[in-house]
């Protein structure tokens, strides 16, 4: 039995927080990258370019209604591409609402491990579907923002949207 194999085509759009890459297939979304992404940091490669693809333009329509304020969580099928720890941690992130913070010590224990904090920091790390699957809404244990592969000033932008953090905060 032949099995088919998956493609993964791409479109770029633009976003308060910079130029985003979105990847997907027929199975789902698998990645929202960053506009100065590292290239290694996730798995997932676009073998081809394709603006109309219904997964990739229907990712977009909802960052933009979660952009422009008229969104609070996403309704897109996801295709998470990594190791089973990982989707583990990817899929935790998923239950973490609008508007609410989670710190990596709270996410593992969810998980009943206390003491994976260092773990459940690269899972979050490495998370291909930036915003959709909210890695932005992870602090450190301390209340400060730290390790966000869009940057700081990115994870702040997205904090503030929600209305987390307010400008005379910091």
């Amino acid at each position: 039995m032949e099995t088919k194999q998956t493609i993964y085509y791409s479109k770029t759009m633009a976003s308060p927080v910079g130029e985003l890459q979105l990847i997907g297939s027929d199975n789902g979304l698998a990645a929202v990258l960053w506009e100065n992404d590292l290239p290694d940091r996730v798995s997932v490669k676009a073998e081809a370019i394709d603006n109309q693809h219904p997964v990739l333009c229907e990712a977009e329509k909802q960052l933009r209604e979660y952009f422009g304020k008229k969104r609070t969580s996403f309704s897109i099928p996801l295709d998470f591409i990594g190791t089973s720890f990982q989707k583990r941690i990817w899929e935790a992130l998923l239950t973490i609402p609008f508007g609410e913070t989670r710190t990596y010590g709270q996410i593992a224990q969810q998980f009943g491990d206390p003491k994976a904090v260092r773990a459940v920091g690269g899972a979050a790390n490495k998370n291909p579907i930036s915003i959709i699957a909210p890695c932005h809404r992870v602090i450190g244990a301390s209340g400060k923002l730290v390790g966000f592969a869009g940057g700081i000033q990115n994870k702040t932008t997205l904090l503030q949207l929600e209305n987390v953090l307010t400008p005379t905060l910091f």
